[in-house]
């Protein structure tokens, strides 16, 4: 049964890990791979990615990308949104300790910031406008 509005923001508010889908180029089979993400319900879609990083590279020049979470306890749902992106922008230290929070222990997010930080390198934020909603709960088996 396909989930109502409400419904679909609020499970993709949860912090789940999002597998991101985005076209990986000519004779390539879409790029597909997890990643954390924010929103809230109504609002847009950020994720942050390495500065020049293949991911990145893809999604500029595609222009917009699929994001789907799911869940199989106590029920077997899950919420696709596609959509175009809004903007790319360097990354900054408070987004990458508001996502970071989002989905590790509060004691272990300072710890996560200094690596990232200091071995991963730049970051950049991207902005996707939720367009296109594919969601359902298929209850439990």
């Amino acid at each position: 049964m396909a989930l109502t509005r409400e419904e679909r923001e609020q499970f993709l508010a949860e912090p789940h890990i999002a597998a991101l889908a985005v076209d990986g180029g000519e004779g390539r089979a879409p790029l597909t791979v997890p990643i954390w993400y924010q929103y809230e319900p109504g609002g847009d879609i950020w994720v942050l990615t390495g500065q020049g990083s293949r991911k990145h590279e893809l999604l500029a020049a595609a222009g917009r990308f699929t994001l789907m979470v799911d869940r199989v306890t106590p029920t077997i749902r899950y919420v696709s949104v596609e959509g175009p992106i809004l903007e790319i922008a360097p990354g900054t230290h408070d987004q990458l300790v508001e996502m970071s929070s989002r989905y590790l222990p509060a004691d272990k997010v300072d710890d996560y910031v200094k690596y990232s930080e200091e071995t991963l390198g730049e970051n950049v934020i991207i902005r996707m406008r939720p367009q296109r909603w594919l969601s359902s709960d298929l209850g439990s088996v």
